[in-house]
C-alpha cells in the first residue's frame, strides 16, 4: 500500500510539473488577477468584526470595545428593522416579477427580427441607458417628476395633481421600478441573445417541418434551449434579493418618502456614513449579505433537485 502511495504522489507531481511546463505563461498571467481579488475581497473582509465592536478609528478594529451581538439585537427591536426589510423585499420581489421575465421577452422579440439593421438600431438604443451614470439617470427622473415634469404632468392629466410626485410614497415603487426597467433592459438580454445564438437551427427546421409555428417552435425549442441559462440568471437574482442597491435610491428618497423607500442599504448608509456609526451599519449589511447566502444557497439546492442546472 504504502509503494502504491508512492508512486500515486510522485505520478502526481510529475503531472503538475509538466502543467506548469505547459502552461506557465498562463498561469503568470493569472497572479494580478488572484493578487487583486486576495487585496480587494479577501482582506477586507477582516472588517467584518466592526459589526461586534463600539467601533472608533482612533483605536483601530483590534483596539476598538467588543460588544458582541448589541447591534444586532438593536437593529432587530428597532423601528426601521420591518419597515427596512419589507421595502427592500418589496422592491426585490417586483425586479424578480417584472424586470426578470421583461428581459428574457425583449430578448426573443428581438430574436425574432429578421431585419439586421432594424434588429442592431433597436439594440443600440435600448443597450445606451446602461452606460449612463446613475447620478444623471437619477437627475433625468428627478426633472421628469417634478412638479412641472412631463411625467407629473401626464400623470395630473388623471388624478388632477401637479405635486412633485417623488414628494409621494404610493409612486417610488412604480418609479423605481419602470426606471431600473428602462435603464437595464438591453444590457440584461446580451446574455440571453448569446443563449439564443447557440440554439442548434436545426431543431426549428424539424419543428417547422412537424408544422409548428413561430409560437410553438418558441414554446418548445427556444425557451427549452435557453433554459439553463434562465436558471442559472434566476438563482443569481434570488441570491441578491437583499441587495437592492443604494445608490438610485439615496439619489432620490427623501425623508418625505421614506415609509416606501428606506431599504437595508440605503439605512446602512444613513447610519454607517452620515452617522458615523461604524458597528452598527457593518452588523446590518452583514444581516444582509447573510441573507442572501441562505437564499443563495436555498435557490440552488432547489434548482438542482428539481432541473440538472445548478451552480455547484
Amino acid at each position: 500500500m504504502k509503494v502504491k502511495g508512492n508512486k500515486e504522489r510522485k505520478y502526481t507531481k510529475a503531472a503538475i510539473k509538466k502543467d506548469f511546463r505547459r502552461n506557465g505563461k498562463l498561469y503568470l498571467m493569472i497572479i494580478p488577477a488572484v493578487i487583486c481579488l486576495i487585496l480587494f475581497a479577501y482582506l477586507p473582509m477582516g472588517g467584518l468584526l466592526m459589526a461586534f465592536e463600539n467601533y472608533k478609528p482612533k483605536s483601530g478594529i483590534f483596539g476598538s470595545q467588543w460588544v458582541g451581538l448589541k447591534h444586532f439585537k438593536d437593529f432587530f427591536t428597532s423601528f426601521y428593522f420591518p419597515r427596512t426589510m419589507k421595502n427592500t423585499l418589496w422592491i426585490s420581489f417586483l425586479q424578480l416579477a417584472i424586470e426578470f421575465p421583461a428581459t428574457i421577452i425583449f430578448a426573443l422579440l428581438l430574436n425574432e427580427v429578421v431585419n439586421t439593421k432594424f434588429k442592431r438600431t433597436i439594440q443600440t438604443i435600448s443597450y445606451m441607458p446602461n452606460f449612463i451614470s446613475m447620478v444623471v439617470i437619477s437627475g433625468i427622473i428627478v426633472d421628469f417628476c417634478s412638479s412641472r415634469g412631463a411625467l407629473t404632468a401626464l400623470i395630473s392629466m388623471f388624478t388632477g395633481s401637479n405635486q412633485n410626485l417623488l414628494s409621494m410614497p404610493q409612486y417610488w415603487r412604480p418609479i423605481y421600478i419602470i426606471s431600473d426597467l428602462w435603464q437595464g433592459i438591453g444590457f440584461g438580454s446580451i446574455i440571453y441573445m448569446a443563449a439564443l445564438a447557440g440554439v442548434d437551427k436545426s431543431l426549428y427546421e424539424a419543428a417547422e417541418i412537424d408544422g409548428a409555428g413561430r409560437w410553438k417552435q418558441t414554446l418548445h425549442v427556444t425557451l427549452p434551449g435557453i433554459a439553463p441559462t434562465i436558471i442559472i440568471m434566476l438563482i443569481l437574482k434570488i441570491g441578491s434579493m437583499m441587495g437592492v442597491g443604494y445608490e438610485k435610491t439615496i439619489l432620490l428618497y427623501n425623508s418625505q418618502i421614506y415609509e416606501t423607500a428606506d431599504i437595508i442599504s440605503s439605512y446602512v448608509y444613513r447610519k454607517g456614513l452620515e452617522e458615523f456609526n461604524y458597528g452598527y451599519s457593518t452588523a446590518v449589511s452583514l444581516f444582509n449579505s447573510v441573507i442572501n447566502f441562505i437564499l443563495l444557497v436555498i435557490s440552488n439546492k432547489m434548482s438542482k433537485k428539481y432541473t440538472e442546472t445548478s451552480l455547484f
